[in-house]
């Protein structure tokens, strides 16, 4: 995902190096905890429908099934399209509300595998997502043709996806599921650098509390997306 300029952090003339080091630390803080309150939102309202059989008969057994299902999706590209033009305020709601949704499409999870295999996949998908992310931060090497072949990746992924609803193939999946894994990882270090350059780039407090929003945002979907191919590779199932 991609808003406002870009590239710009590396060139930028920096007249106190110590302050905006100091800065882009705190703003990078705002984004890992807005991502990190997000991801929390997002597990306890699945974890409280899972454990709730009407609620699972309200949602999943109901024409509301189709508002867990497409309601994230018509939220992010709103989000997306929207961000520039919002207030801080109402970016901030959009967020919150973006990962309750999600919490509610993915009560599933609770019903289709087990907690254990849950959590055990959530810790070795947050101890890949910090290693990479660290890297993003870190390096100095331009990641820019590395994002672009990855989002080529992206979109056979979800051109594949959508092959085997019909053809429901075993051996597709998993290869979706191991090529997901390299893609979301591989967008990850990505979007850190990005983020970390749309630091400089804004030019004043609001546009870049929207734009730590913004890169929270992209963040939670690398993680989420992270988790969940990771989970059909070694999630253990109920049935």
């Amino acid at each position: 995902m991609a808003m406002g300029p870009e590239r710009g952090y590396l060139n930028t003339a920096r007249t106190d190096v110590g302050q905006i080091d100091v800065g882009l630390r705190q703003y990078m803080l705002s984004v890992y905890n807005y991502m990190a309150g997000g991801l929390a939102v997002t597990g306890i309202i699945a974890f409280l429908i899972a454990s709730s059989p009407s609620m699972q008969m309200t949602i999943w057994g109901s024409p509301l099934r189709y508002v867990a299902i497409f309601a994230p999706l018509a939220v992010v590209l709103f989000f997306s399209f929207r961000i520039q033009k919002m207030s801080f305020g109402a970016a901030q709601l959009t967020y919150w509300i973006y990962a309750a949704l999600m919490g509610l499409s993915l009560s599933f999870i609770f019903l289709a595998y087990t907690g254990t295999s849950i959590a055990r996949v959530f810790f070795i998908t947050a101890g890949t997502f910090a290693a990479t992310s660290l890297y993003g931060y870190t390096t100095r090497r331009d990641l820019t043709g590395v994002g672009s072949f990855l989002f080529m990746g992206l979109i056979g992924i979800i051109l594949a996806g959508l092959v085997n609803i019909f053809i429901q193939s075993t051996a597709l999946q998993f290869a979706i599921s191991v090529i997901g894994v390299v893609v979301f990882v591989g967008l990850t270090a990505y979007d850190t650098q990005k983020i970390k350059e749309w630091y400089a780039a804004a030019d004043d407090g609001a546009t870049r509390g929207k734009k730590a929003i913004f890169g929270a945002l992209s963040l939670y979907l690398d993680f989420i997306n992270l988790f969940l191919m990771l989970l059909r590779l070694f999630g253990t199932s109920r049935s």
